[in-house]
């Protein structure tokens, strides 16, 4: 069985490049197979999930947050699940978290639902690490507006990123077996560094 790595975090984090940069480092140390993916999307059908949720937000936080686990499944059952099976590393540029905070904590959406639906459309597939890369709400705003053509996220008030900063937190608080916390507001070798230390003392060790 491979092992499972996920990236979360709020806008502007740097997730796509410290996902690049780990899978680089895991072939040149390791050698084998690495698996990048992303969610939204993942899949066929889950990339054309995620075309409707970026083109219009439904009325209800609800209808959101089912079409994010709709494409979940998609990608787990078309993409994860064999990866991992064939004995791949897969990393991930968001997952089941991302639905916690942004549909969750900011739409507030129901935990209970969110954990029913978890439930019964993730298990077994936790990942292994998540790691989460915290930035200030100010620095969030910055990163998003440079890089342009703002999403909805993107274009998200101050205190809408400072909800989305703390529910990451909260999350790393009350699952430190699974998530490890990573400064993302320095520069992009010192946190590639931290990452690649991470998977070393929760993943490697013992291996």
């Amino acid at each position: 069985m491979g092992k499972f790595i996920t990236f979360e975090g709020g806008e502007g984090a740097g997730k796509s490049t410290q996902v690049e940069l780990l899978k680089k480092r895991l072939l040149s140390e390791f050698g084998g197979e690495v698996l990048v993916t992303r969610e939204p999307g993942g899949s066929e059908l889950a990339e054309k999930i995620r075309d409707l949720i970026l083109a219009k937000r439904p009325a209800a936080s609800e209808t959101e947050f089912l079409l994010f686990a709709a494409a979940r499944v998609e990608h787990i059952a078309e993409t994860i699940a064999p990866a991992l099976k064939s004995g791949k590393w897969v990393i991930c540029d968001r997952f089941f978290d991302s639905s916690r905070v942004y549909q969750g904590m900011l739409g507030g959406v129901c935990s209970q639902f969110i954990e029913m639906v978890e439930r019964h459309t993730v298990r077994p597939y936790i990942p292994d690490l998540t790691i989460i890369l915290d930035v200030p709400a100010e620095l969030s705003m910055e990163r998003a507006r440079v890089r342009g053509a703002l999403s909805r996220y993107d274009a998200a008030t101050k205190q809408e990123h400072e909800v989305l900063r703390q529910g990451f937190l909260d999350i790393a608080s009350r699952e430190p077996q699974r998530c490890v916390v990573i400064d993302g507001s320095r520069n992009v070798e010192a946190v590639s560094k931290d990452v690649f230390e991470a998977v070393k003392s929760r993943i490697l060790k013992g291996t």
